[in-house]
């Protein structure tokens, strides 16, 4: 049954992908005048199908399908779940690793004017996730979006104090909390490097800094993965790459020290990296689950579940945990 299920879709887009073809062939053929084009989504892709005036002699030749295809993913991305309500409008939603994601911009805008210290990273912090880094600043200092954008969220959030959230075009969101003041409101367009807000120290603050993070739908990403923070230059990392759990999970990185950041550009950079990360510790006097997970990064269960143990197994000196 699975398997006629899987034969009929696979006949499906078959047929389609047919018909885009000789759609293709038409409009080679045919004079110009404007049409519109419908989404259609088949196999989790999005698709764009022309459609054909209605005496059928002749379609638009003068649209470049990138084009609409970027137009309307801007207008996608803008449109899911906006919110200038709640601060997480994404709570509860699964999304499908690798994320792949694509920036039109080759560099970013310094969040803030003076030189970029970074006073903590993303990553476990006293026994909670950070999940965001902490910049450097003076209170009443310049707050700038890194990229350009729409503002979905201004307002109080608890240990962020007033923060401030913007909308980017490939669905990231980028979080400025800890602020003073607001320069900017709800729905607003922005540009890259214009500034949105003054730094403060409102919310849990320890000395007045801005702590920003990055999102795709809900999910908090190391910003470091994605952006160079250096003042020597302020690149995206690549045009394109994927995102992997390792990325959205603080338990893996550590607030006081950078992590070692190697960038995945295909799946094949991932299957790479994966080989490679299989670790074994063996086991000392002393050692617990617990600080073997807390050394690494990791879950107690993960670590139970990669070695098929249970949590209240007991240690033997020597022996061989697989901690990758």
């Amino acid at each position: 049954m699975f398997f006629t299920k899987r034969r009929h879709v696979s006949y499906s887009v078959f047929l389609f992908s047919f018909f885009l073809m000789f759609t293709q062939e038409m409009i080679s053929q045919q004079n110009n005048v404007s049409v519109d084009y419908k989404t259609l989504i088949v196999k989790s892709k999005i698709l764009y199908l022309p459609i054909l005036p209605e005496n059928k002699k002749s379609i638009l030749d003068n649209i470049d399908p990138l084009n609409i295809a970027e137009k309307e993913q801007v207008i996608d991305n803008f449109a899911v779940k906006w919110d200038t309500v709640r601060f997480n409008p994404f709570h509860g939603e699964n999304i499908e690793f690798p994320l792949e994601l694509a920036f039109d911009s080759k560099e970013f805008a310094s969040p803030v004017d003076r030189k970029m210290v970074v006073t903590s990273r993303y990553g476990w912090r006293r026994g909670r996730p950070h999940q965001g880094i902490d910049i450097d600043l003076v209170v009443g200092d310049s707050v700038r979006t890194i990229l350009d954008g729409k503002v979905r969220y201004v307002r109080y959030h608890g240990g962020h104090g007033k923060t401030v959230v913007v909308r980017h075009k490939n669905g990231l969101e980028t979080v400025y909390a800890h602020l003073s003041e607001y320069l900017v409101k709800e729905n607003q367009e922005v540009k890259k490097g214009e500034a949105i807000g003054k730094g403060g120290i409102t919310g849990n603050s320890r000395g007045s800094h801005l702590h920003l993070e990055v999102r795709y739908h809900g999910k908090s990403i190391n910003p470091e993965y994605l952006f160079e923070f250096s003042n020597d230059n302020t690149k995206v990392r690549s045009n394109k790459l994927f995102v992997t759990r390792k990325w959205i999970t603080p338990r893996y990185h550590r607030s006081t020290r950078k992590s070692q950041i190697v960038i995945c550009t295909t799946l094949d950079d991932i299957a790479k990296i994966k080989e490679n990360q299989k670790k074994i510790y063996t086991v000392r006097k002393g050692d617990t689950l617990y600080g073997i997970a807390n050394k690494y990064g990791l879950g107690v269960s993960e670590i139970c579940k990669i070695n098929a143990i249970r949590h209240n197994s007991v240690l033997k000196i020597g022996q061989q945990i697989i901690v990758n």
